[in-house]
């Protein structure tokens, strides 16, 4: 874990790569964020978007604050995961999950139709099946050949995008803007609040993306992940009310239903001719595969964190000869494409799954916040977000996940008919002992009957409750009061599927240790018979290369070691420790 550890600080993803990868996702959206948001706001979608932009302001310092005191992967999930109970964590888990299936199917399907208008022999779902399979293989090799096709991408789409507005610019110089004025004065059938508001939670479907630096932060060089969230505030701010404008200048209200698919194509047309609109084509077939990319890199980081933690098999963790989970990548795979085939290519209910999804996730983060503030508050962090800017920025997602649901009041349906599978996977796995509990008492009450070959069964469920039991745990403490020694306790006997914990406290001398300690766990040993408590005094400095020493020599990942939450003056950062966990 400590070479992982240096290798994140020193030769992690520098700037342009690290935001590419996420920068993809979050940059298509001016594909059709400009469309929808004018549609439902119609000459104040400019407004719309800027609301937006300002929403994504906010939580650049959430993201930041959360990350920055616990710079692990996982996003909701690790936020959740420190501050609360891992049940809840593990909803956000799921949630971001069918953000990025999502995401992945029907930006690779989007891709494939893109090309498909350049080349109509071009089978639509082969098609998204294989460019699935590109980016998995890609995926696969790893995330610094991966950050080297996504850099193409971006500086591809930027610079497509920018040559847009050039062009359009001049060519409403040299026509005039009567078209803008005559939008301006179209009469909008909503009143401006109402407009405003659907045309707000349209277009926050165009800051999907950014929840997806967190998730691979691990892999990021020191300081870039604060860098990506500012790289992609600025893309997102600039290019999403320009081609609003732009759209509003070059396109009459009541026309931009008519091109929805492909609205940015239809103004290249108009403002360059058939080359500019070809290039957008292509571009477009390119982001939108840029942002399939970012699924798998998202999605890759997330599941192993979950993984580790035992909210999914340990079948996962197996690593290819590449050094990457490949059973989660190639599973990511086999899940887009069953979707795809069952729902035979019309994607349309799918973006249910995409809206609400994602924007449960960001306000699942913000609420993450919330909690590291009060439970967390002496966690070091480099970051502060301000209460009313998160309070703020909760609530307007809030509203955005609201305005999307009136819209369009279909979403709400397929949205369960996906989560509830998934979230039913994830239950089982944390509630795995209870059922096999329930399934022994089952078993012996028909043993009776069925008599030796039973027996054999019950056995063999017994022996594998005693396996996953006999994981055992570490707390580190200083000597902390017996009420935060209780809490620690209970969190394990609540959290985590282990009857063993093991009490280490770190000294320089054995003189150092009082009594007191002592008489308090052998109080919980009595008050507890179901743990086995093991009280051990080390001495010796606690640092990263201790706990490094300890998990080797005690055969413990790192992952089921705790702490108590350090102070303003604790010399390491979380990351340092190699995935310690905060447990009070």
């Amino acid at each position: 874990m400590k070479e992982s550890t240096t290798e994140h600080k020193q030769g992690g993803l520098t700037q342009l790569p690290a935001t590419a990868i996420c920068g993809n996702d979050i940059t298509s959206s001016c594909l059709y964020v400009s469309a929808l948001a004018i549609i439902q706001a119609g000459q104040w979608a400019w407004v719309a978007v800027l609301i937006v932009a300002g929403v994504l302001f906010l939580y650049r310092k959430i993201y930041a604050e959360v990350v920055g005191a616990l710079p692990l992967n996982g996003g909701a999930y690790n936020a959740l995961l420190n501050t609360t109970s891992k049940s809840l964590a593990s909803m956000a888990a799921c949630l971001t999950l069918l953000s990025y299936m999502a995401t992945a199917v029907i930006s690779a399907s989007e891709a494939m139709h893109y090309t498909h208008n350049l080349w109509h022999g071009l089978p639509v779902i082969p098609g998204t099946i294989v460019l699935l399979a590109v980016f998995m293989m890609l995926t696969i090799v790893g995330i610094r050949e991966v950050s080297q096709v996504a850099v193409v991408i971006f500086i591809t789409h930027l610079s497509t995008m920018a040559l847009l507005i050039v062009t359009g610019v001049l060519f409403v110089a040299f026509n005039g803007l009567d078209t803008l004025w005559a939008n301006f004065a179209f009469p909008t059938e909503r009143g401006l609040g109402p407009a405003i508001f659907f045309g707000f939670a349209a277009a926050m479907l165009g800051i999907s993306g950014f929840e997806s630096s967190a998730n691979f932060v691990e892999e990021q060089a020191e300081g870039i992940f604060t860098k990506t969230l500012r790289n992609m505030w600025i893309a997102v701010s600039v290019l999403n009310p320009a081609m609003v404008f732009l759209a509003l200048a070059l396109i009459p209200i009541p026309e931009v239903a008519d091109h929805q698919e492909a609205l940015l194509a239809h103004m290249g047309a108009l403002s360059g001719g058939n080359w500019l609109m070809l290039l957008i084509s292509v571009d477009a077939a390119l982001v939108l595969s840029g942002a399939v990319l970012t699924s798998f890199v998202g999605v890759t980081g997330l599941v192993r964190r979950m993984t580790l933690d035992r909210c999914l098999p340990q079948y996962f963790l197996k690593l290819s000869r590449f050094q990457t989970p490949h059973r989660i990548i190639i599973g990511f795979f086999l899940l887009g494409v069953s979707v795809l085939f069952i729902t035979r290519g019309e994607l349309g209910a799918l973006a249910g799954v995409y809206t609400i999804s994602f924007l449960s996730v960001m306000i699942l983060f913000g609420v993450g916040n919330i909690l590291l503030k009060v439970n967390r508050g002496r966690l070091r962090r480099p970051e502060h977000a301000s209460w009313p800017a998160l309070i703020l920025a909760i609530s307007l997602t809030l509203g955005g996940l609201v305005g999307n649901a009136l819209i369009n009041p279909d979403y709400l349906v397929v949205f369960l008919e996906y989560f509830i599978p998934t979230l039913l996977v994830v239950a089982i796995m944390l509630g795995r002992i209870g059922i096999l509990k329930a399934s022994l008492f089952l078993i012996r009450a028909l043993s009776e009957s069925v008599g030796k070959a039973t027996s054999q069964v019950s056995r063999g469920i017994r022996r594998k409750i005693d396996q996953i039991n006999s994981q055992q745990v570490v707390f580190f403490t200083r000597g902390d009061h017996i009420s935060n020694l209780n809490r620690a306790v209970l969190y394990v006997r609540k959290n985590e599927h282990s009857n063993r914990i093991r009490i280490v406290t770190v000294v320089k001398d054995q003189s150092e240790v009082r009594q007191k300690i002592k008489d308090d766990l052998k109080f919980l040993d009595r008050t507890y018979p179901d743990l086995e408590i093991e009280f051990l005094v080390l001495e010796g400095k606690f640092g990263p290369e201790l706990i490094q020493e300890l998990s080797e020599k005690w055969k413990i990942p790192t992952n089921f070691m705790f702490i108590g939450s350090p102070g303003d003056h604790f010399l390491y950062g979380l990351a340092e420790l190699g995935g310690v966990r905060l447990i009070i």
